[in-house]
C-alpha cells in the first residue's frame, strides 16, 4: 500500500500537486516511484518554461523503464529541483518531500483528484 498524503492533490498520470497561493509544487507519487523502481535519471523543464496541462514536460528514467512527466496544470516553471537531478534516487526515498520536481506559478487551477479519488484510481 502506497502512502497517499491527504493534503495533496493528484493527477491520473501519478503526479502530486501541493498548492501554496499561486505556486504549485509538483512531484510523482510513491505509487509511481515504486512502479518505476530505482530512479537513475530525471529530465525536468527549465525555469521560465511555460507548461500546458497534460503536455509532456520531462521524463523519469529508472533501471526498469522510462516514465514521462506530464504537466498537471497550466503555468510557468519558477524552480526546478536541481538536488533531484543530481541525486535522482531521492524520488524513491522521499517522493513527497525532498523528491519534489518543479514549482510552477499557476495560471489556472485545474480539476485534480483528491487523495481518496487517487486511492480509488490505483485500487488501494
Amino acid at each position: 500500500m502506497s502512502a497517499i498524503p491527504t493534503d495533496l492533490q493528484y493527477t491520473a498520470e501519478h503526479e502530486w500537486v501541493r498548492l501554496d497561493g499561486d505556486v504549485a509544487t509538483v512531484g510523482i507519487t510513491q505509487y509511481a516511484a515504486d512502479a518505476l523502481g530505482d530512479v537513475v535519471y530525471v529530465d525536468l523543464p527549465k525555469v521560465g518554461a511555460a507548461l500546458a496541462a497534460g503536455s509532456i514536460v520531462g521524463e523519469v528514467e529508472s533501471t526498469k523503464s522510462v516514465g514521462e512527466l506530464y504537466a498537471p496544470l497550466d503555468g510557468e516553471v519558477v524552480e526546478a529541483n536541481q538536488a533531484v537531478v543530481d541525486a535522482p534516487e531521492t524520488i524513491n526515498s522521499d517522493p513527497y518531500g525532498d523528491g519534489w520536481l518543479v514549482k510552477v506559478r499557476v495560471a489556472s487551477t485545474p480539476a485534480l483528484l483528491s487523495a481518496d479519488e487517487y486511492r480509488a484510481l490505483i485500487g488501494e
